[in-house]
C-alpha cells in the first residue's frame, strides 16, 4: 500500500528534477550552438563536450562521499543554485558581447562540477522515498524527467530561443536551475544518512572501491555501462556537427531533431518497467545495448533527416532502458548508507568515460572527414559491447534476487 507522505516527497523530487533537467537541456544545446558561432573545428567542439563531463571523472567520488555525509536534499538545492549563478554569468557575457571560447569552457566546467553533486544526490534519494518493489517505477520516472527536460523540451527550446536571441536560452536555463532549487524546499524530512564510524574522507573513498571490488555482478554491470558510455560518446559529441553539416539542418531544426530523441527516451522510460516485468532485466539490458548499436550504426549509414531522427529516437529509448535497469540494480544490491560512494565510483568510470570518448570522437571525425562516419564506427563497436553483455550476464544472474551478498537497501528517513 502506498504511503501518501512518501508519494508527496517523491513528487517534490520529480518536480525539482524535471525543472532542473529542463534547464540543463536548454544549456546543453545552447552551449555547443554558442561555440559554433566561434568555431567549426570538430576537435574544439568535442573538447567542449569533454569539458562538460570532465567533472564526472575528477569529482564523482568526492561528490558521492559528500552526499553520504550531508543532507542529500540540501546538497541538491545548493548545487542547483550554483548552476543558476554560473549560467546567468554566461548570459551577461553574451549580452555585453565579450564571450570567448575559454569562457564557454570555464562555465561548462563549473556547471559540470555542480551537476556531479546534484545528480549524485538525486540518484541516491529514491530508496529513501519508496519501497523496494517500487524502485523500478521511481527510477523510470526520474529517467523520464531527464529525457523530457533535456531533449523533449530543453533541446528544442534551447535551439529555438538561441536562433531568436543568443542570450535568451541562458536566461531560461538560469531561471530553471533557480526554480529547481526552490522546489526542493517543499520536500519535507531529513535526508542525511546515518552517522558514519569513519570520520576521514580517505576512509570514505576506500569504502566505495572496497565494496565494488567484492561484488562481481556490479563490476560486470559497471564494465558494460562504461563501455556503452565511452563508445556512444564517440558519436554523441559530434551530434551537432552531424545535424548541421551531414544532414544540413538549421539551428532551429536541430532542436526538432533532438525532440524526436526525446520522444524515444520518454517511450523508453515509460515502457521499461513493463518490459522488465515481462522479460526480466537481462533481456532488457542486453537488448537495449543492441538497439543502441543499431540506432547509431543506422545514423552513420543513412543520411536522411527523418530516418536519422527516428534512429536517434531508437537509440534514446534503448539507452534509457539500460539506465533504468542499471539504476535499479544499484539500488537493489548496494546498502543505502553506501549508495553515494558506490555511485561516485560508478559515475567516475561511466561519466568519466564521456570526455575521453568525446575527444576520441572529435579526432575520429577529423580523420574520417565526416561526423556520420563516426556514428557508423560507434554503432559497430556497440555490437561488440552487446556480445560482451550477453556473455557477462549469462545464466539469469541479473534477475536472481539472491545475487547480492551485501545488505538490503535501507530507507534513510
Amino acid at each position: 500500500m502506498r504511503h501518501p507522505k512518501t508519494d508527496s516527497r517523491l513528487r517534490w523530487l520529480l518536480a525539482s528534477s524535471a525543472t532542473s533537467n529542463l534547464a540543463d537541456g536548454v544549456a546543453k544545446v545552447a552551449f555547443p550552438l554558442l561555440a559554433t558561432t566561434l568555431t567549426r573545428d570538430p576537435v574544439e567542439i568535442a573538447a567542449l563536450s569533454a569539458v562538460q563531463f570532465l567533472p564526472w571523472l575528477l569529482f564523482a567520488i568526492p561528490a558521492g562521499t559528500l552526499v553520504d555525509r550531508i543532507d542529500r536534499r540540501k546538497a541538491m538545492l545548493a548545487a542547483n543554485a550554483a548552476r543558476a549563478i554560473v549560467v546567468a554569468g554566461v548570459a551577461a557575457l553574451i549580452a555585453f558581447g565579450s564571450v570567448q571560447m575559454w569562457a564557454i569552457y570555464v562555465a561548462s566546467l563549473l556547471v559540470g562540477v555542480a551537476e556531479t553533486v546534484a545528480e549524485s544526490a538525486a540518484n541516491v534519494l529514491p530508496p529513501s522515498l519508496v519501497e523496494a518493489d517500487r524502485l523500478e517505477g521511481a527510477n523510470s520516472k526520474l529517467q523520464a524527467c531527464e529525457i523530457v527536460g533535456q531533449t523533449f523540451l530543453g533541446g528544442p527550446l534551447g535551439s529555438a530561443t538561441f536562433a531568436l536571441f543568443a542570450v535568451f536560452p541562458f536566461l531560461l536555463s538560469s531561471a530553471g536551475f533557480a526554480i529547481g532549487a526552490a522546489v526542493l524546499l517543499g520536500m519535507a524530512g531529513s535526508y542525511r544518512p546515518r552517522p558514519e564510524t569513519k570520520p576521514h574522507l580517505r576512509a570514505d573513498f576506500a569504502d566505495g572501491f572496497r565494496w565494488l571490488r567484492r561484488h562481481s555482478l556490479l563490476l560486470r554491470l559497471l564494465a558494460i555501462a562504461g563501455l556503452l558510455s565511452l563508445i556512444s560518446e564517440l558519436a554523441q559529441a559530434q551530434l551537432v556537427l552531424y545535424a548541421l553539416e551531414d544532414l544540413r539542418l538549421s539551428d532551429a531544426a536541430f532542436g526538432a531533431f533532438a525532440f524526436v530523441g526525446g520522444i524515444g527516451g520518454l517511450l523508453g522510460a515509460g515502457g521499461t518497467p513493463r518490459l522488465v516485468k515481462a522479460l526480466g532485466r537481462r533481456p532488457v539490458l542486453v537488448g537495449g545495448v543492441l538497439f543502441c548499436a543499431l540506432g547509431f550504426g543506422g545514423m552513420g549509414l543513412i543520411r536522411q533527416p527523418v530516418v536519422s531522427a527516428v534512429l536517434f529516437g531508437v537509440f534514446a529509448a534503448a539507452v534509457v532502458a539500460v539506465n533504468v535497469v542499471l539504476a535499479t540494480a544499484r539500488h537493489t544490491l548496494v546498502p543505502g548508507e553506501l549508495l553515494g560512494r558506490v555511485l561516485g565510483v560508478w559515475r567516475t568510470v561511466v561519466w568519466g568515460a564521456i570526455p575521453i570518448g568525446a575527444l576520441l570522437g572529435g579526432w575520429l571525425t577529423e580523420l574520417l572527414g565526416a561526423a556520420g562516419r563516426t556514428f557508423a564506427v560507434s554503432g559497430g563497436l556497440l555490437l561488440l559491447v552487446t556480445g560482451y553483455a550477453l556473455f557477462a550476464l549469462r545464466g539469469g544472474v541479473l534477475d536472481d534476487k539472491t545475487a547480492s551478498t551485501g545488505e538490503s537497501v535501507r530507507s534513510q528517513q
